[in-house]
């Protein structure tokens, strides 16, 4: 299989965004708050939670993949997309706090860290972890 890694974070992802999603519907319809959040805080907080998700998201997916294709599927990639799937869940869930909280500290904290750490190992990947692929046959007579 192509990308095990990224296929399975790519899954949880689309089920974090409907899930994420669903929270700020079921307050639109209580609230019937058609466009915007209809001034209701936690509305807006769970609008941004939602828009936060998917700021960050597409490049974590890009990056799982491109390591993945260049380095191939390994534990730490297994471990660092199931991190990363919680911490967007902690975020969600951190965001329904007035006042900030732990949960969205821990998962804003825990995206930046997978981010560092994913766009090193890409770093690495391009410059000293790829193998080299030989010419075909017919192109190395002329190199």
């Amino acid at each position: 299989m192509l990308l095990p890694i990224t296929l399975t974070l790519a899954a949880a992802c689309a089920l974090i965004n409907l899930w994420l999603a669903s929270r700020c519907v079921r307050i639109r319809m209580a609230d019937k708050a058609i466009h915007g959040d209809g001034g209701n805080a936690l509305l807006a907080r769970r609008m941004r939670a939602h828009a936060n998700f998917i700021e960050y998201t597409p490049i974590v997916l890009i990056l799982f993949a491109l390591i993945e294709m260049a380095l191939g599927a390994s534990l730490w990639l297994w471990i660092g997309a199931l991190a990363y799937a919680i911490a967007r869940i902690a975020h969600g869930l951190g965001m329904d706090a007035e006042s900030g909280g732990g949960l969205r500290a821990m998962g804003a904290l825990a995206t930046w860290i997978i981010m560092i750490a994913l766009a090193g190992a890409a770093l690495y990947a391009a410059y000293y972890g790829t193998r080299e692929i030989p010419a075909p046959p017919a192109l190395a007579a002329v190199v």
